[in-house]
């Protein structure tokens, strides 16, 4: 990353034009002209310098964004606030951007003047970047052990994903296949363990409640089948007794498919309908 840094301020510096003269180059005097660009909100977030002239992996800085913040008692060698909205995103090229413009404010200094003052400071920003992080991640496993509702959540919303039980639980039918997902879900969920046996109780309950509730439905559906069929073929054979079936048919015929829906006079009409209900007759046969 050194390296990286070096050869862009290079490139900058080439650019520009500079005459590095081997002059007395003050240190403080640079120093705070590249905070002015990679400091900013240092004293709330202390990986600013790495945030904004180390690396991208050290994540967005906070709040505040490019904007300038006054660095020591004097900004006569602070890039203005105006310069600053022309300065890179970007972490190695917003670093070499700084060098350049610090270069030419604090006479005397050169590349190697801003490598030897700024690098430490970078990396021991990077190094409190990564503690913060460490620290997010503890506190967020801290969280996760406060409560067994939070580690039921956890572990059962890993559970039913479609890789594992599903939402029905149709992959874990079997105790075998449902511990092997949920020691699985366990081992993710830091900081659980004196909850996993009640929680695994409970799903056991659920997975098993599922089943259950699933085979009541499908043995609902089955008898409500066996319901209508039943009723259909005693509405059947009542209208076989007294010929309303057949009668109902011929009707049905003459209405919607005789031109004079076999009117007084067309009795070959309704000759013609009643032949067509024949059916009727057959299916009453039969069902007798």
């Amino acid at each position: 990353m050194k390296t990286q840094r070096l050869l862009l301020i290079m490139a900058f510096a080439l650019i520009s034009g500079n005459s590095w003269a081997a002059t007395s180059c003050s240190r403080a005097n640079l120093t705070r002209c590249l905070d002015s660009a990679c400091a900013i909100n240092i004293s709330s977030n202390p990986a600013a310098r790495c945030q904004y002239c180390g690396t991208a992996s050290a994540g967005e800085p906070k709040s505040g964004g490019m904007r300038a913040v006054s660095v020591g008692t004097s900004t006569k060698y602070n890039i203005s606030e105006k310069d600053l909205k022309k300065a890179p995103t970007d972490p190695a090229e917003r670093y070499a951007w700084a060098a350049k413009q610090c270069i030419k404010k604090v006479s005397g200094c050169t590349v190697d003047d801003v490598a030897d003052v700024y690098d430490a400071l970078i990396e021991q920003s990077c190094k409190a970047a990564g503690i913060s992080a460490e620290m997010k991640t503890l506190a967020a496993d801290a969280a996760k052990e406060r409560t067994n509702s939070s580690c039921s959540s956890e572990i059962s919303a890993c559970l039913i994903t479609d890789t594992r039980c599903g939402a029905n639980f149709e992959n874990c039918e079997s105790n075998a296949d449902f511990d092997k997902f949920f020691a699985a879900c366990g081992v993710d969920a830091t900081g659980c363990d004196e909850h996993i046996s009640g929680i695994r109780e409970n799903l056991i309950a659920a997975r098993d409640n599922a089943f259950e509730n699933a085979e009541t439905l499908i043995n609902n559906i089955v008898v409500a089948y066996q319901n209508a069929r039943t009723n259909l073929l005693a509405k059947t054979k009542s209208q076989c007794t007294d010929n309303t079936g057949m009668e109902q048919c011929i009707e049905n015929v003459c209405a919607n498919n005789m031109i004079n829906n076999c009117g007084a006079g067309f009795e070959s009409e309704r000759a013609m309908a009643t032949q067509l209900c024949k059916f009727h007759q057959i299916a009453c046969d039969t069902l007798n």
